[in-house]
């Protein structure tokens, strides 16, 4: 069979799921979706977003022909060639990612299978451990579907490299397509879906699905790693009159061995991915009995950006003062606040005895429904500020960049992703930029 003529299902309609049926919809092929939550089911079959995410709901909407959804995995199954399962991966107690949704999806692949006749491509999207898809997985497929991986049924791992918020964007764009494959023909496959469904030519990586999972947890690590070095750089800024971080790390990130993305201060990351990532990476070498200090050394320095940020609001106002943090989703164009440095930053200011009022374009509402009546929800970031002595931009949306002067006038502002135009900069009483040390 043709590429072009290969028909997708996909296992998981959350925030990864109902954008790869858009996309893949988008470049000319049929997909059906499933999801236990009938809610995304539904959604989906009428044409609306299941999630919010940037760009989603229009390239549903060019595409409503090719995209159907269903809870009953015969129908997906019998109905497609390949299988695509991109369901949750949780950390358990000891940090490792949990492959119960995994297996509970691959028991009902396997047993749609077992009543399908000719070749079936699953496709494992979530990230797991090292060691998962050609062990647990793989024999929960065969022992449901009664077939072997080989001839009649390939078994791939093919993780995204995505960011929430610009995850369609992502999808088509990617730097780089890694496929852990079991066979040749199962790898085959996948590269021609992706030198169809990709808008660039990125590389394709294919190997054993062992190195492909460590490939993974091995890139998000290495990021984290970028991030957590550019923020040690900049706390030894803070302490050395005339030091600037942003002019350190520049040059440094010139250099071609070390490159500039994600080489920039600002404050820890967080989100659903590199916190766990770094800590089921770290957890993989203590239990393989290899040293994973670097990942260990990534999260305590991670951790310690929460008490530079507290400490600037200490130097400038005290408990009983109000505060104002703006920005609690983990990054921009999202409402996750998994792990999100606005949102801690918040309750460790309450629970201080600040007074704190919050704001952020997407994420608010999530944001207050966590931290309760600890903290007051404003209407708006100039509302938020209006009413505080220090201002925190946690979350560098581009909204921020246009805070009324007369609402921060007079006001410490505490600004870590150097996001305040110069005429806004000029009218606050301290603008505070951590990692940039007064002369």
């Amino acid at each position: 069979m043709s590429v072009e003529a290969l028909r997708f299902s996909i296992i998981g309609l959350g925030k990864l799921g109902s954008p790869m049926a858009a996309v893949f919809a988008h470049k000319g092929f049929q997909v059906i979706g499933l999801d236990i939550n009938p809610a995304f089911v539904a959604a989906l079959a009428e044409g609306r977003a299941p999630v919010d995410e940037t760009g989603l709901q229009p390239m549903i909407d060019q595409n409503r022909e090719r995209i159907r959804a269903t809870t009953n995995y015969k129908t997906a199954i019998h109905e497609s060639d390949v299988t695509f399962v991109i369901v949750p991966t949780p950390s358990g107690p000891d940090l490792f990612f949990t492959n119960k949704f995994v297996i509970e999806a691959m028991q009902n692949i396997g047993a749609a299978l077992r009543s399908k006749s000719g070749y079936h491509l699953v496709v494992v999207t979530s990230t797991v451990m090292p060691g998962s898809t050609g062990g647990v997985i793989q024999e929960a497929l065969e022992a449901a579907s009664g077939r072997k991986v080989g001839p009649d049924m390939g078994l791939a791992y093919n993780p995204e490299f995505i960011a929430l918020g610009s995850v369609v964007r992502d999808m088509l764009r990617p730097d780089m397509i890694l496929i852990g494959e079991s066979d040749p023909k199962a790898g085959q496959i996948l590269e021609d879906i992706y030198k169809r469904s990709t808008d660039t030519n990125p590389e394709i990586h294919r190997m054993s699905f062992v190195n492909a999972e460590l490939t993974k947890i091995s890139v998000n690590t290495f990021v984290t790693t970028k991030i957590s070095y550019a923020n040690m750089i900049a706390d030894m800024c803070d302490r050395l009159p005339g030091a600037d971080a942003d002019v350190v790390n520049a040059a440094v990130g010139a250099d071609s061995r070390i490159g500039r993305k994600y080489l920039k201060s600002a404050i820890g990351y967080g989100g659903p991915c590199f916190p766990r990532d770094n800590k089921a990476f770290a957890a993989l070498g203590r239990k393989l009995g290899a040293r994973s200090d670097l990942a260990e050394a990534t999260d305590r320095i991670n951790d310690h950006q929460l008490a530079r940020l507290q400490g600037a609001v200490e130097a400038s106002a005290s408990p009983g003062q109000r505060v104002a943090v703006i920005g609690l989703s983990y990054k921009p164009e999202t409402a996750v606040i998994e792990a999100a440095q606005g949102v801690m930053l918040a309750k460790i200011l309450a629970d201080a005895g600040y007074k704190v009022s919050i704001y952020d374009p997407l994420a608010g509402a999530a944001a207050s429904a966590q931290l309760g009546a600890s903290v007051t929800l404003a209407a708006s970031a100039n509302d938020a500020a209006r009413a505080a002595d220090v201002i925190v931009i946690t979350t560098p949306w581009a909204e921020f960049k246009t805070l009324d002067v007369a609402a921060i006038s007079g006001k410490t502002v505490i600004d870590p992703w150097r996001v305040l135009g110069s005429d806004a900069a000029a009218a606050a009483k301290r603008h505070v930029v951590p990692g940039k040390s007064p002369a």
